[in-house]
């Protein structure tokens, strides 16, 4: 899943990687869309049992629709162009493109949609429909609100950031190879994690 959104993963959005947070003085509701350009999508999975491997998407966008002082949210969505994936290594790249993972040629975009949300004693939880390699299943992001803050341009940023996780094979990712020592090459477990920041939409 670089700085450039889900991710509406946002994201799709997902990725989704966005959650609800406290009301911080905005007094109506609004769209804050994602700066991918100050954000971060990231994704690690575990490399023949012993490392991990950690990689990013870097063409998404996302936004939220919340009334901060009310302390509600009303949409959560992110586009991320799945091609845009990048493990700093490209032979490993071209290999996540194609049908044994991504198939990016028959599944370009994967998405987020937040079906709900709720406060937690340590931030906010929120839940939401991925679609990935044509299969749709719930994620649960966790995640923190880092605050508002004015920039010198006259935008209002606001930051987020986001953990979840899910296995791969719930979406049809079940290529593998087996190690002489009985590992295997791939784990089927795939953390998420998602630095975020968002601009105020101008009325």
């Amino acid at each position: 899943m670089t700085r450039g959104t889900v991710k509406g993963i946002c994201v799709p959005g997902l990725f989704a990687w966005l959650c609800w947070l406290p009301a911080v003085g905005l007094a109506e509701p609004a769209r804050w869309n994602v700066d991918p350009e100050h954000s971060t999508i990231e994704f690690r999975v575990t490399h023949m049992v012993v490392s991990k491997t950690t990689g990013r998407f870097t063409d998404y966008q996302g936004f939220i629709d919340m009334d901060a002082d009310a302390g509600t949210v009303t949409s959560i969505e992110g586009r991320i162009n799945t091609a845009s994936v990048n493990t700093n290594h490209e032979k490993r790249d071209a290999h996540l493109r194609n049908p044994d993972f991504f198939d990016v040629g028959k599944y370009p975009v994967m998405t987020y949609k937040m079906k709900n949300y709720k406060k937690t004693t340590e931030g906010y939880e929120a839940v939401g429909e991925l679609t990935l390699h044509g299969v749709t299943r719930d994620v649960t992001l966790t995640g923190h609100f880092n605050g508002t803050t004015k920039d010198p341009w006259g935008n209002t940023r606001a930051g987020f950031t986001a953990e979840g996780k899910l296995n791969r094979k719930d979406f049809g990712m079940v290529w593998n190879k087996t190690l002489d020592s009985g590992g295997l090459v791939v784990g089927d477990e795939v953390f998420l994690k998602l630095d975020i920041e968002c601009i105020k939409a101008k009325p």
